[in-house]
């Protein structure tokens, strides 16, 4: 099997596919995996489409990029659909990855089972504690970052997985792109700078926490139309002699060349 150093097929980009495609492929590939470990010979657009969770005529654009066209009356071919967006994935060969940082979330990362499946293998795992070298995580002997660059040269990687503290992170990212290292996957909590030539894919565990947060926040506030409480309920207006009797409010002081400012202060 090839490695992601020696040989490298043509990219979604520079086949024309849109980014926006490429994000939605895993999702299609998850779906048919799934009828696929189910026998399922084929599936419409229809079904994989609500498998994937979009909309199908968006799923036969996506579709459409990759010369697959489905069969009028049957559907598309499950295995074969497997095949072709693993191969436009980059799926079909061996991809060599690295993980910096091996406290709680880069010993989940490394105990994750569905890198392995998915044509990602953990070459090394490696952080800067010298207390950590030499212990084992999920059956890999953890080495030292001062040996970084050989890890990388020597086991043909090119993509890397950042899981340290935010203040390490840009060091560890330009140590990784100096070695060659050419795709990072970032769970650190910060934005990272690289250089043209360099994709960065962020995981950002507590931005999703607080879309949902506000996301929730939204649904508890909902009341249903038409329906006010008392303490909520629009204040009634005055009677209209009330209003009549009020003075009238002082014009606004001018400003420094004699005119009203266009905006006062609240």
């Amino acid at each position: 099997m090839a490695t992601g150093r020696n040989h490298r097929p043509a990219t979604s980009r520079s086949r024309g596919i849109p980014e926006a495609t490429v994000a939605r492929l895993p999702l299609y590939l998850r779906a048919l995996t799934a009828l696929s470990e189910r026998s399922v010979p084929t599936v419409s657009s229809e079904e994989l489409a609500a498998a994937a969770g979009v909309n199908s005529a968006k799923l036969r654009k996506d579709f459409s990029y990759l010369g697959s066209y489905g069969t009028r009356g049957v559907g598309y071919d499950v295995e074969y659909l497997v095949y072709q967006i693993s191969r436009e994935l980059g799926l079909t060969q061996d991809w060599p990855v690295v993980i910096v940082g091996i406290g709680n979330l880069g010993a989940a990362l490394a105990n994750y089972g569905g890198f392995a499946s998915r044509g990602f293998r953990v070459a090394a795992l490696i952080d800067a504690d010298p207390g950590l070298a030499g212990r084992p995580v999920a059956g890999i002997s953890v080495q030292h970052t001062d040996e970084l660059e050989k890890i990388i040269s020597d086991n043909g990687v090119s993509i890397g997985v950042i899981a340290t503290p935010a203040g390490a992170a840009q060091q560890v990212c330009d140590r990784l792109v100096a070695a060659g290292i050419t795709s990072i996957l970032n769970f650190a909590p910060t934005v990272l700078t690289v250089p043209d030539g360099v994709d960065v894919r962020k995981v950002d565990l507590s931005i999703e926490l607080q879309i949902l947060a506000f996301h929730e926040q939204r649904k508890a506030g909902e009341e249903p139309h038409g329906e006010h409480d008392e303490d909520t309920a629009p204040p009634a207006a005055p009677p209209a002699a009330a209003v009549a009797k009020r003075p009238r409010s002082k014009r606004p002081e001018s400003g420094p060349d004699g005119d009203v400012p266009a905006v006062m202060p609240a």
